[in-house]
């Protein structure tokens, strides 16, 4: 047995004091996982809760159509705010003063809902949780990413998109059994738990190495990585990335257009913006009805649609560090394409009376298929990617950037759905398929392969192509 021991530099403690035939122990990088996600998880449930809850606050409240409207949809001009902000707070306060922010921020936004006896607290509380939504949908995949090993670092960020749709379809689920005002309150509970769960767990060390905290540094890696294990390449990888990159002026949003930055800034933009206007919340808006067209009753159709999101979300998380980020976009845009080939041609034989009696089943597959299309890869991917690309000095601006453009899509297609439908039906359909076919050649030219490489490697190759 062999045992290392670094020599004391500048009165500090030795940073490595290992056993080399030990191996990395990542109980407390599944632990900090853990707590983070439930960040995400908290975002689901805020974006689940407006559905199940219509029927209840507008009788409660004696809400017209027009004030639930701006009810369910001001959330995202919350999480627009929140996307705009989030760089910066994470960068000033670190990751786990963002994620702490967050947190507080829901938990203030659930209680007013709770407490709401008219529109005015109800949509103050909503535009409170959107604007939490809009910095755990930044901060969420970045953390986890800077603190996950190399080979477990897409799976645990995947864990990102996996617990936002497991938050949505638990309140899709406890909708049909709780008053709306509980339902507030039991969107408190992953806020809370976070909350203290920070406590338990170390900041991000490349945070911590960007703010010059070498101690703290020194003490998070190791906690990451289990005791006795080697970390001085790691950590020696870091500093030199870090030391290089405190040589260049802080970003600004006009900086992120300079050449050394401009492909990953590319790379992460393009992938939100064609994440959205592939149709995914426009397609989601439209499914139940869809599903009772096709003779299928509402609630049948939203578990099914529920469950069949949690499996291949799953599956995309187990798979993403094997399979790798590329491949996985590709199949999941091919599905997506498929999907809404399929809509499109169902909505066609329904306008021109064309075997109308098939058009409904082909509808629902069509539906299905784009879910399951979106789930494997295009809903946590894109997220995945984003944490990785950018490197630590820009990444505050440049992921406040890809956040913003995120939520306004978002917005956008929500907006303009009912739109297209009216101009066609099945053209709406169409139009999503050469939005992904667009994708698809997006992908293929270039994004890179980002699976078993280091943040700093990755960044350093975007940057030199």
């Amino acid at each position: 047995m062999v045992t290392k021991v670094d020599k004391v530099q500048d009165g500090r403690a030795p940073l490595i004091v290992q056993d080399e035939t030990r191996k990395e122990n990542n109980y407390m990088v599944y632990l900090s996982t853990f707590v983070a996600v439930c960040g995400s998880f908290s975002f689901g449930t805020g974006i689940g809760y407006s559905s199940p809850s219509e029927a209840g606050i507008k009788k409660d409240l004696d809400l017209t159509i027009a004030q639930y409207s701006l009810f369910g949809s001001i959330m995202t001009f919350g999480a627009m705010i929140g996307a705009v902000t989030s760089g910066p707070i994470a960068d000033f306060f670190g990751r786990k003063g963002a994620m702490r922010v967050s947190s507080v921020v829901c938990i203030v936004g659930w209680l007013a809902i709770y407490f709401a006896q008219g529109p005015v607290p109800l949509d103050t509380g909503r535009l409170a949780t959107g604007y939490g939504m809009g910095v755990f949908s930044y901060v969420v995949p970045v953390f986890i990413a800077e603190i996950a090993p190399k080979q477990l670092r897409g799976l645990l960020t995947a864990a990102n998109q996996l617990l936002i749709i497991g938050g949505v379809s638990v309140s899709f689920i406890i909708g049909t059994l709780l008053h709306w005002r509980t339902m507030a309150l039991a969107g408190v509970v992953p806020c809370l738990v976070l909350l203290v769960g920070l406590y338990l767990i170390p900041e991000s060390p490349r945070w911590l190495a960007k703010e010059g905290k070498q101690t703290e540094f020194d003490f998070a890696l190791r906690e990451l990585r289990g005791e006795g294990v080697d970390v001085s390449e790691e950590a020696a990888e870091i500093k030199d990335y870090i030391e290089t990159l405190e040589k260049l002026p802080k970003a600004r949003l006009f900086d992120l257009f300079q050449t050394r930055y401009m492909r990953s800034v590319i790379i992460g933009v393009g992938l939100m913006i064609f994440q959205q206007f592939g149709g995914i919340n426009g397609i989601c808006f439209y499914a139940s009805s869809i599903f009772v067209s096709a003779g299928v009753s509402a609630e049948i159709g939203t578990v099914t649609y529920a469950v069949l999101q949690v499996v291949v979300t799953a599956l995309n998380a187990l798979f993403i560090d094997k399979a790798g980020r590329k491949p996985l976009l590709l199949v999941s845009v091919a599905g997506m394409t498929a999907g809404c080939l399929l809509a499109a041609s169902s909505f066609y034989m329904k306008a021109y009376q064309i075997s109308v009696a098939a058009a409904p089943a082909l509808a629902v597959t069509g539906i299905l298929l784009y879910i399951a299309g979106f789930s494997l890869g295009m809903g946590a991917v894109p997220w995945v990617i984003m944490s990785e690309i950018f490197s630590i000095n820009i990444k505050g601006t440049a992921g406040g950037l890809v956040t913003l453009v995120n939520w306004a899509g978002a917005w956008v297609v929500s907006y303009t759905f009912n739109f297209l439908l009216t101009w066609s039906s099945y053209g709406t359909f169409l139009l999503y398929a050469a939005v992904n076919v667009v994708c698809i050649l997006f992908v293929v030219k270039l994004v890179p392969e980002t699976k078993g490489k280091t943040l700093e490697q990755i960044q350093a190759a975007i940057n030199h192509q």
